[in-house]
């Protein structure tokens, strides 16, 4: 099959075969979960329905390619609120189906095939699928795991040139909880605009805020990646956007206008309900915050009771990325812990992590499988 389907290798592999048995096992604990859905974790039905509810006697399509005006202006507001504040228009915002179709819309607005874009290492693997629909090559900065996982500034430098048209940033990093504090000279240097994936941003960890990554860089174009599905739990109503800012977005407004108009993919009865979502759903957002927190301060208690698991404070997002110093083998790890104590968790290599043995847990499990699921691992590593 000709494509880029043709990239990949869609064989099921040995983790695959091993979790499928596992899953099956009435004390089987996944410790790799993202769906809050599935923990526990539920928006409140009644302000989903109170926000619902004026669409049904007002109903009206009528598309914007930037997205409805009154969800772009709360986007606007919630920045405002941001520590440090940073004031994007509304007209600066477009709305989108999610922060994958954002990623999409950004590679075609940048990059033509054969382009390049940095991409951090460790990573998500989303990226190396997109860039394979658009043909875009992705080129890896480093990451520096002795220093908090922060961006290595040589590393950036030296993997660019003349066809390298933006860099990928995600802050807080998935999922080594990395956050960008402070402005990166390397990245004034290459003068290139930046995409900035902020979905864990309401999520603060081992700091006290989680910076616009704007607000760092005003003299870069950059363009800001959010949404409902990780920010108030509600991955199954698939909304998100981009907001531009920074010296040069006139130059991207009226493409990006473009590319938006030619898919309108945010669902127009979920924009109608963002206003209310954002004026009353931030308790959840705090009750997430309390509960993530919670589960990465019992997490870092449990493991650091085996000398041989190195695991750091997260600066923000709900993942915990472990060094094991006693395995050599990520995959033979993974395998012992799903045969022998029917547990999840993803190897380091799942996110191109090419140096030691490292586990991905997320703390997102709920409370009681979440200690159990580490106790197991203490005892078995």
């Amino acid at each position: 099959m000709a494509g880029f389907f043709s990239e990949f290798d869609f064989a099921t592999n040995r983790i695959e075969i091993e979790f499928r048995k596992a899953e099956k096992e009435r004390d089987f604990i996944n410790l790799a979960g993202s769906n809050p859905t599935i923990e526990g974790l539920i928006f409140p039905p009644g302000i989903l329905k109170k926000a619902a509810e004026p669409y049904w006697s007002e109903r009206r399509y009528d598309p914007d390619p930037k997205g409805l005006a009154s969800a772009r202006r709360v986007i606007s507001d919630y920045y405002m609120g941001r520590i440090p504040a940073i004031e994007l228009a509304a007209d600066n915002i477009f709305i989108t189906a999610s922060t994958s179709e954002s990623y999409g819309l950004l590679f075609a607005l940048l990059a033509d095939p054969g382009d390049n874009l940095l991409a951090p290492r460790v990573s998500y693997p989303l990226f190396e699928h997109l860039a394979a629909i658009h043909h875009v090559e992705l080129r890896a900065y480093d990451m520096d795991e002795n220093n908090g996982w922060q961006i290595k500034a040589d590393s950036l430098i030296s993997g660019s040139d003349d066809r390298t048209r933006g860099v990928i940033v995600v802050s807080p990093h998935n999922p080594t909880g990395m956050v960008v504090k402070e402005a990166l000279p390397a990245l004034r240097g290459l003068g290139l605009p930046v995409i900035c994936d902020e979905v864990f941003s309401e999520f603060p960890c081992g700091v006290t805020n989680i910076p616009p990554f704007g607000a760092l860089h005003p003299e870069l174009p950059v363009f800001h990646l959010n949404g409902i599905s990780k920010m108030f739990g509600l991955p199954d109503l698939k909304l998100g956007w981009i907001a531009l800012s920074g010296s040069g977005i006139k130059d991207y407004e009226k493409r990006l206008e473009l590319l938006n108009d030619t898919y309108l993919g945010a669902n127009y009865l979920v924009q109608s309900m963002l206003p209310v979502i954002f004026a009353e759903g931030m308790g959840f957002v705090e009750q997430m915050r309390t509960r993530f927190r919670s589960g990465i301060d019992l997490a870092l208690e449990l493991l650091s009771k085996n000398p041989g698991i190195k695991v750091r404070r997260p600066d923000g997002g709900h993942y915990l990325f472990s060094e094991i110093e006693t395995w050599k083998d990520e995959e033979d790890l993974v395998l012992h812990l799903l045969k022998n104590q029917r547990i999840l968790v993803h190897p380091g290599y799942f996110y191109d992590c090419e140096q030691g043995t490292h586990i991905m847990i997320s703390c997102l499990t709920e409370k009681g499988k979440l200690i159990e699921g580490l106790k197991r691992i203490v005892a078995a590593i």
